[in-house]
């Protein structure tokens, strides 16, 4: 990518499919998107190229890779180009078990020689640049320590990009859920990082719940912010206006709109034989905090799987956000 990214929504296994990116992207033009993570065997040896499926207007969205070997990692690199994706990452930062029986994600925060060689057979492999996306530590390491060394034995291997989720992964005695709110915050390490690499570029992951948050990280030096959770759960409140206030571009949009603009690619959707609630699922949180956001909700969780459902109830779904806007102004 020409531009590097200043504002990113984190990938996210079950949640940010093909779906949900289109979605976002209709909130934030600038905005880097994310993939889930898809494993390079199951790219070049199980041959499942429909992982790598993705919407035209999505760009620009970055392909994360999860493996452990170079010559893999390099094959599902080229397909992932092929492909068209504008970024490809390798994760270093997931602490699922499964994850971990690969001997790939958190893990690999234990063997930076290992991670080296994987970045440099990936970029050898192709033009498309490749990052990396780790944890500060894992387990009873000290990451003081770890994720300097970490930094500039994988930065010697070419890569300049780096996302920091600034907590320690801890991969005996928590599960996946827990360790994404379970192991305390260090801000202030990543911001070392950023003072003693300068010339690499960072972004800082983890517990970031308000654009405002995320302004005042790129304000204080670091390069870029990546937001998970809270651009999933409340993707107006991080995504409708980002583009004006982070990027300096454009203006907010109305969720009302994005909400309908979504409607043709519903309809293609059903079409080609999928289900609504395949794409509505994403949707839920459009209007989180709004009046008639529960009746928005309600509408499409209770008939979003139902047999036949289609664009009229998003259209119904959209009533009770007029409906309640309509009572609020009478009120008023």
């Amino acid at each position: 990518m020409t531009d590097a990214p200043r504002l990113s929504v984190a990938p996210m296994m079950d949640w940010t499919d093909r779906h949900c990116r289109y979605f976002h992207r209709l909130l934030s033009r600038e905005t880097l998107l994310y993939t889930e993570m898809v494993t390079a065997p199951a790219l070049v040896r199980g041959g499942a190229l429909h992982l790598l499926e993705y919407n035209s207007q999505e760009h620009p969205v970055a392909l994360q890779l999860g493996g452990s070997d170079p010559v893999e990692l390099a094959q599902a690199a080229r397909l992932g180009a092929a492909a068209g994706y504008d970024e490809i990452n390798l994760n270093c930062g997931c602490p699922s078990d499964r994850v971990q029986s690969g001997a790939f994600g958190a893990v690999l925060m234990t063997q930076a020689p290992l991670v080296a060689d994987c970045v440099a057979a990936m970029r050898a492999a192709v033009d498309v640049e490749i990052t990396v996306k780790c944890r500060i530590g894992v387990d009873e390491q000290s990451p003081e320590d770890i994720l300097p060394e970490f930094l500039s034995q994988v930065a010697a291997a070419g890569c300049h990009r780096f996302t920091i989720h600034a907590r320690k992964a801890w991969l005996q005695g928590l599960s996946p859920k827990d360790n994404r709110t379970i192991p305390p915050l260090d801000y202030d390490l990543v911001m070392r990082m950023k003072a003693q690499f300068p010339h690499l570029h960072l972004s800082i992951n983890g517990g970031i719940a308000s654009l405002e948050q995320a302004r005042g990280f790129l304000e204080a030096g670091l390069d870029g912010v990546m937001i998970g959770r809270a651009a999933y759960h409340t993707p107006a409140d991080i995504l409708a206006a980002a583009d004006p206030m982070i990027f300096g571009t454009g203006k907010a949009v109305d969720p009302m709109q994005v909400a309908r603009d979504m409607l043709p690619y519903i309809e293609a959707h059903l079409v080609a034989g999928g289900r609504l609630h395949q794409v509505t699922r994403h949707m839920l949180g459009l209007f989180a905090g709004r009046p008639g956001a529960r009746g928005w909700r309600r509408v499409l969780s209770e008939g979003g799987t139902r047999p036949g459902a289609g664009p009229d109830l998003v259209l119904e779904a959209l009533a009770r956000i007029d409906a309640a806007g309509a009572a609020g102004d009478a009120a008023g």
